[in-house]
């Protein structure tokens, strides 16, 4: 078969909060952007996903250009109304509306499979799609695929899961049911929410009845009448980065699906005519690889609200959000409802910046830090900011033909805060 080859100033892999932030970012200042995505919409949980609500936050103009956006774009209850909850349809089409006004080259349907590398400098990607193998050389390439795929294969040093033993949080699919009364609805948000009803408390009788792995009862409106986000599906001891796992993943939960549906209809308050709507065509994968970047971040640079002086990302602010690694609820290292950091904290650029591998950007999930921080930083708003910085210093990399380590972190703020 034929291989193509391409070029561009910056390639972003994966197209998920981080990865649309980072292209979006990289065009909009004059950078010539493809972005490849294995799926046929851009968002990746966000929308493919079918994630039901924008969690935590972070000071990003990005971020809040989407939220903006999205209300101007919503109906019904939420017109005009600036919210976190995420109607997926309209998400999609307005991804793909603000990166094509960029000029952003997108190729859905395309999967990266390979690093091209010269020495410890990556040079560019392969893919593979319908057209066929290509090569896809560029100055920058911004690996946003979530597990750090690229990085991966481009050598760069990592490790899986939590330090101790290498286990990772579990996976989900999304899925929505309709036909819920919204004046009766219960809508527990966390683990640590607790809801009595007349047959009992509801996490408990979640834990006591829902088949094992799963358990736990997280529900979230929507933007539409009667329909309800469940993140309630649950498979353990899976690895995200291996396709039988994957596999495995899907399998199990979507096995689920219709004894929480009936647990729902039996014992949620508003449910008792519930049926699924829709289910996620992508799989929650929450942890995989941690990539050694020049800075590691920690669960203390987080506690302690640590400001650094080469911060890209300020202003971060979520939980310890660690679902259960052996089985469901909030695992016992995780803090919800008890996490007392409210100022928020920063993000420097070295955890973007891998050790040994040059012209690579780590965004979102994948950059350095530890299975505790990472359970705070992979929060969607502040993966958003990420990938703003990311795409803010290959822009200014390839407009002054530097390396992304030459980059200053005061020319990436300058780019998104002024």
């Amino acid at each position: 078969m034929n291989k193509h080859t391409i070029y561009t100033e910056v390639l972003v892999v994966g197209s998920g909060p981080a990865g649309f932030s980072a292209a979006y970012t990289a065009a909009k200042n004059g950078a010539n952007v493809i972005l490849v995505e294995q799926c046929g919409n851009v968002g990746g949980i966000s929308t493919s996903g079918l994630m039901s609500h924008w969690a935590g936050s972070c000071a990003s103009p990005i971020y809040n250009e989407i939220l903006k956006r999205s209300a101007q774009e919503s109906e019904g209850e939420f017109y005009n109304k600036i919210t976190t909850i995420i109607d997926p349809e309209k998400l999609k089409t307005l991804y793909l509306e603000m990166l094509c006004a960029v000029g952003v080259r997108i190729l859905l349907y395309t999967f990266a499979c390979d690093a091209i590398m010269d020495g410890n400098a990556i040079k560019g990607v392969s893919v593979v799609n319908k057209s066929g193998f290509t090569d896809i050389y560029s100055d920058v390439i911004i690996d946003a695929t979530g597990d750090g795929d690229i990085a991966c294969k481009s050598g760069a040093e990592y490790f899986k899961g939590r330090e101790t033993d290498g286990k990772m949080q579990p996976a989900t699919i999304m899925f929505k049911v309709g036909g819920v009364c919204y004046e009766k609805a219960v809508f527990p948000p966390s683990f640590e929410t607790l809801i009595e009803t007349e047959k009992g408390e509801l996490q408990s009788l979640g834990k006591k009845i829902l088949p094992p792995p799963s358990g736990h009862v997280l529900l979230y409106k929507t933007t539409l009448p009667g329909i309800v986000t469940c993140n309630m599906t649950n498979c353990i001891e899976i690895d995200g980065t291996n396709a039988d796992d994957l596999t495995k993943a899907t399998i199990t939960c979507r096995k689920q699906m219709d004894d929480i549906v009936k647990f729902l209809r039996e014992y949620a308050p508003g449910f008792e005519n519930c049926f699924i709507i829709s289910s996620a065509p992508l799989i929650g994968v929450r942890e995989t690889r941690h990539f050694k970047g020049e800075y590691v971040l920690t669960e203390e640079d987080i506690l302690n609200a640590k400001v650094f002086e080469d911060y890209i990302v300020k202003d971060a602010h979520f939980n310890f959000d660690v679902h259960n690694i052996s089985g469901a609820g909030l695992d016992k290292s995780g803090v919800q409802h008890g996490f007392k950091q409210n100022a928020g904290y920063t993000i420097p650029y070295r955890c973007l910046l891998p050790e040994k591998i040059e012209n690579l950007l780590l965004c979102g999930r994948n950059i350095s830090g530890t299975h505790m921080a990472h359970s705070n930083f992979r929060a969607m708003p502040i993966c958003a900011g990420i990938g703003e910085a990311a795409g803010a210093a290959a822009a200014v990399a390839v407009k002054n033909k530097v390396s992304v380590r030459k980059v200053k972190s005061y020319e990436i703020r300058d780019l998104i805060f002024n």
